[in-house]
């Protein structure tokens, strides 16, 4: 009789994450840190010339606002904020920090995506309609389409340079677990 039971592999434990090396964490972070400040100043401009649209009473002045506001929105927006989250992702996941580990990096992922997509969903649009008006002679619709997006873009892009200096609210229960498993 045979007393030797067959016993099951032991489940590989999750080892570390591949990281970047050195110079490529510092391009990729300098490549971050470079187009969050332009998505940042984008809207800031986006702002000054949604509020000159909205206030202004000049057909020329409108419209010439609304047209740059195109401009910005349909040429330099999007590739911005695509190179933000890109390059974010590619820091998550390639240093400690990770993507699910931290709250604050955590929340900066879902910000940036949903900020993204309120660009295309939302803002774009708002501004399109707004150039089509204008265009035609008509005076701005409506001063929300010029506005809303800037300024919830930009109380955003605030509150998420402001969690990446300070790192609040520490691990999530995922870092939690896995600092404790390689404990």
């Amino acid at each position: 009789m045979d007393t030797h039971t067959e016993q099951k592999p032991a489940k590989p434990r999750p080892g570390p994450q591949p990281r970047l090396g050195r110079p490529a964490r510092r391009a990729a972070l300098v490549v971050h840190v470079i187009a969050s400040a332009c998505w940042l100043g984008l809207t800031l401009g986006l702002l000054a010339l949604g509020s000159t649209a909205a206030t202004d009473g000049s057909a020329g002045t409108v419209e010439a606002s609304v047209r740059a506001m195109k401009l910005f929105a349909d040429w330099l927006l999007l590739p911005v904020a695509f190179l933000t989250l890109l390059s974010g992702l590619l820091l998550s996941l390639g240093t400690t920090w990770g993507l699910a580990r931290y709250r604050w990096v955590y929340t900066k992922f879902w910000l940036t995506l949903a900020t993204t997509t309120a660009t295309v969903f939302a803002l774009r649009p708002g501004v399109n309609s707004a150039v089509t008006a204008v265009a035609a002679g008509g005076p701005l619709p409506d001063a929300g389409d010029v506005l809303f997006g800037p300024v919830v873009s930009l109380s955003a892009y605030v509150f998420m340079t402001v969690i990446s200096v300070l790192k609040p609210w520490g691990k999530t229960r995922r870092g939690r677990r896995r600092s404790q498993a390689f404990a």
